[in-house]
């Protein structure tokens, strides 16, 4: 029996030593393939501080600002009252005034007269072919000629060139027109008849004949607004006649003391050639767009003939819806004097 538990006693030594060598093979081999890796440690991003950045302007250049000028109203003639007691200093000749270039006796053909006919024409000073210029055509009183305004020191001439020299008036070319318009040779026949029907004429002579020769020769502006036309007395009637005629060629029209013919005006009309009417049924009415832009009639106080006349051509052109202006002047009659005062204030008012 003893026999038996030493057999049993090493039995279960032999398994202790078996177990433990097993346990301790097995730790070994989990020790070698079982290595722990040093974790890797992530370093947090370092942010630099941003430096803002000063914005790059680019310098600009100043634009300057136009300011645009006010817009200046059109010239309105009607708006100032005329001058007539004024110096006589304004028709003398003064030292170191230009009076510009008289051109005196041109002669040209007239398909009107079917004859040739004479001007006379006074340019600006400076002139110039360069540049256009309005033209103002003048008609003489009955019995004159071309020669009665226009002439080397007449009141006409000096007073041009001497508003021209205040700059109270526009550069321009003035024609000196004879009235006369039929053969020459028969000027000088004491026949009222035939003189007048000779100077109503001169209303299809001055755009059909006279006109396109000033054109041709001169540097001119043909535009209605550039060109006017003036008379007195019985020249005063044929102004308004030609300005009436055709009222797409002439923008202006001056009437000093006018006779009392271009239209009727009075009963026994066609008993005198001083009253037998050039438009028997009244003045053509122009086009809106036609109508002068200024109509001028004058009269002197103590004119012995066409004071009534001058009132009642203002009052047919206001009955046709045609502005006009009418001076009944005081201390003035029927002559160059009031010529002169006329033109002084018709000068100032046209081609602006």
């Amino acid at each position: 029996m003893k026999k038996h538990k030493i057999t049993a006693l090493f039995l279960a030594l032999i398994i202790i030593i078996s177990l433990s060598a097993c346990m301790s093979a097995g730790d070994g081999e989990a020790t070698a393939e079982f290595t722990t890796e040093p974790l890797q440690t992530t370093q947090p991003a370092t942010v630099q501080p941003a430096t803002a950045q000063p914005a790059t302007v680019q310098p600009t250049t100043a634009v300057p600002t136009t300011i645009p000028e006010p817009t200046k109203p059109p010239f309105n003639p009607y708006e100032t009252d005329n001058e007539y007691d004024i110096s006589s200093d304004w028709f003398k000749l003064h030292d170191g005034t230009d009076y510009g270039t008289l051109i005196e006796n041109v002669e040209y053909y007239s398909t009107t007269a079917d004859d040739y006919k004479h001007c006379n024409i006074l340019l600006p000073p400076g002139y110039s072919n360069k540049k256009k210029y309005p033209v103002l055509y003048m008609i003489h009183g009955w019995g004159a000629d071309y020669t009665a305004h226009v002439f080397d020191g007449s009141y006409l001439h000096m007073l041009y060139g001497n508003l021209l020299r205040e700059k109270r008036c526009e550069p321009m070319i003035i024609v000196g027109v004879d009235m006369y318009t039929a053969h020459q040779d028969e000027k000088n026949e004491d026949d009222g008849w035939h003189m007048r029907y000779s100077y109503d004429k001169v209303a299809d002579d001055i755009p059909v004949d006279l006109m396109p020769y000033i054109k041709e020769h001169y540097s001119v502006d043909e535009e209605r607004l550039s060109t006017a036309v003036a008379g007195v007395s019985e020249g005063g009637a044929r102004s308004l006649c030609t300005g009436f005629k055709r009222p797409e060629k002439f923008g202006y029209i001056a009437s000093i003391a006018p006779d009392g013919n271009a239209v009727v005006m009075t009963e026994n009309y066609m008993n005198s050639y001083w009253t037998v009417p050039y438009f028997e049924n009244g003045f053509p009415i122009p086009s809106d767009e036609n109508k002068p832009k200024y109509v001028y009639l004058a009269v002197g106080s103590k004119d012995p003939w066409n004071i009534s006349f001058t009132a009642q051509y203002s009052d047919i052109f206001s009955g046709m819806g045609v502005a006009n202006q009418h001076d009944y002047v005081e201390g003035y009659g029927h002559d160059s004097e009031f010529w002169g005062v006329c033109m002084y204030n018709f000068l100032q008012k046209i081609f602006k």
